[in-house]
């Protein structure tokens, strides 16, 4: 079944109901209106604090640009990219682009104009639908991306090189278009968070994206009554394939442009979400604003929202633990998954098992997993090897990359990358990526391990352990420290506080600075390379 399916399905059981809504409360705070003004908002123009859009409605816009595609020659195949920061228009426009037959390419809103080309010409996409945020990107590079024949423009004050979105759209008919889709057709690429240098194309079928569905509704009981706060931005696999358990359940979601914790939690309260998917520094964040004062949780109705879950990057027991404390009724969830299994959820922990938070968890529904050794076999238990998944959601290959495909998929397993361990209870532990691991003196150190056991420490707010150059042992650990607001330290509290762990795998230099991270949360390790591993450094600073 094509994912479209199911939006078509929900708008004729569902149509009157609402199912999405945007908030903006950056604009709120700057025009002053009040929440009960905010709340009476309802089909505002693009700009205001908050909109909606039933069922129906979203099945119809997608039908429009997909009508809109096809009129203008895109067919079966060819690809639409999406260049738009979280709207209310962003799942229209991705689900139209699949009712077209097209393939949807959504691009990182963070990209440069010279990334935007880059994904451009890999994917060899044809049009391209952005939003204001992005016209002067675009227009660094639209006569550079000659295959690039249509420029949609979404939004108000439509610059000259592009179309206007809205306007041709709502001239197109809303029924479904005359498009057949399997579930083998292609869908949608999407590129690798880029990490690690410039992104690679995934491409994924519609059997992949509904199997994303299933995955996420299995995984977290997604019901009718439930409401979904998305905050990642949707371009990446994660945040989307969490609203798609809300899709295959017919359930409500909230799009909220901000990751301010009174942000947060005033949308749980006055919208009753009951599931909220965060990244480890926003629920920092979150519990740093309580213990400082800075946000009172008796001020917010909270009784509704039953689930927290988290994603996109390992997550610190010590988190979860100060969570519990404040939120001591909430289910909770580690979800692990990659772009190239269609987002999170091969690896879950499961509600069920929070006693074993620390753990990535057991495999998802539909989904095996092994850990792979340096020979190509299984490892014993216990033991360190590089963890491949096999299931429904595997990409079907890195577009236009056959060696990079044949690198990464053999005999249908998805070798992730992930270095990782299996406990005697069969739960899985992440432990670094593989071209994470620091080698030292000819031992193998995980910075992930030396950077779960200093976010214990009360003055740390996040920490990333990268490897420099060292003439004697060929790389040592160290590691970038980024405080907690008003709290200070230095070295030698730091290095005493290590002293409990292995000699070989305290870090060697201990530098305090703000942690980098890209949009979905992943600690951007090129960079700090970059910015300490070309100079020996001198004595690490003290915290200002």
């Amino acid at each position: 079944m094509p994912i479209t399916e199911i939006l078509s399905r929900n708008a004729e059981l569902y149509g009157q109901e609402k199912c999405l809504t945007e908030i903006n409360l950056d604009l709120q705070e700057r025009h002053h209106v009040t929440w009960r003004e905010y709340e009476l908002i309802e089909n505002s123009p693009a700009g205001e604090y908050r909109r909606e859009m039933t069922w129906r409605v979203f099945d119809e816009k997608a039908n429009r640009l997909a009508n809109l595609l096809l009129k203008r020659g895109i067919k079966k195949g060819d690809k639409v990219a999406i260049l738009l920061m979280n709207c209310l228009e962003w799942l229209p426009i991705y689900f139209g682009i699949l009712k077209a037959g097209a393939i949807a390419v959504p691009l990182n809103f963070r990209y440069t104009a010279e990334e935007i080309k880059y994904c451009l010409d890999l994917s060899e996409t044809i049009a391209l639908i952005f939003g204001p945020e992005f016209i002067g990107r675009v227009e660094t590079i639209f006569d550079q991306i000659p295959k690039v024949k249509t420029l949609f423009f979404a939004g108000e004050n439509r610059p000259s090189f592009a179309e206007n979105y809205d306007r041709l759209t709502a001239n197109c008919s809303s029924e479904a278009p005359p498009v057949k889709l399997s579930d083998e057709d292609d869908a949608a690429v999407y590129f690798s968070s880029g990490t690690t240098g410039f992104p690679k194309a995934i491409l994924h079928t519609h059997r992949s994206l509904v199997s994303a569905c299933r995955t996420e509704r299995k995984h977290h009981g997604q019901k009718r009554e439930d409401n979904f706060l998305c905050i990642p931005p949707l371009y990446h696999t994660g945040a989307k394939m969490h609203w798609f358990g809300s899709l295959l359940s017919g359930s409500k979601a909230v799009l909220l442009r901000g990751v301010k914790p009174e942000w947060i939690l005033k949308t749980v309260s006055e919208e009753k979400i009951t599931i909220v998917w965060l990244l480890v520094p926003w629920a920092q964040d979150i519990l740093d604003a309580i213990e400082i004062g800075d946000v009172k949780l008796e001020d917010y109705d909270l009784s509704q929202w039953r689930l927290m879950h988290i994603g996109a990057q390992p997550v610190p027991p010590s988190l979860i633990h100060r969570w519990k404390k404040y939120f001591p009724d909430h289910l909770y969830d580690t979800n692990y998954g990659l772009s190239e299994s269609i987002g999170p959820g091969c690896v879950h922990l499961g509600t069920e098992n929070i006693h074993k938070v620390g753990a990535i968890g057991i495999p998802g529904h539909n989904w095996e997993v092994k850990i792979i050794g340096e020979n190509g076999r299984p490892v014993a238990q216990g033991q360190v090897g590089e963890l491949a998944v096999k299931g429904p959601g595997v990409m079907k290959c890195y577009y236009n990359d056959p060696k990079a495909t044949a690198a990464a998929i053999k005999d249908g397993w998805l070798f992730t990358g992930d270095m990782a361990m299996m406990d005697e209870d069969g739960f899985i532990y992440l432990v670094d990526r593989k071209k994470d691991v620091i080698i030292s003196g000819g031992e193998n150190l995980y910075p992930v391990q030396i950077e779960d056991f200093l976010r214990a420490h009360n003055a740390i707010k996040d920490v990333a352990v990268i490897g420099l150059p060292d003439e004697r042992l060929g790389e040592i650990a160290a590691a970038i420290i980024e405080l907690k607001p008003g709290c200070k330290c230095n070295e030698e509290e730091i290095k005493a506080f290590c002293a409990p762990m292995p000699r070989y795998k305290r870090p060697r230099k201990i530098i305090f600075d703000q942690i980098p991270r890209n949009p979905t949360g992943k600690i951007e390790k090129p960079r700090l390379r970059e910015k300490y591993g070309a100079t020996s450094l001198v004595a690490a600073q003290t915290a200002r």
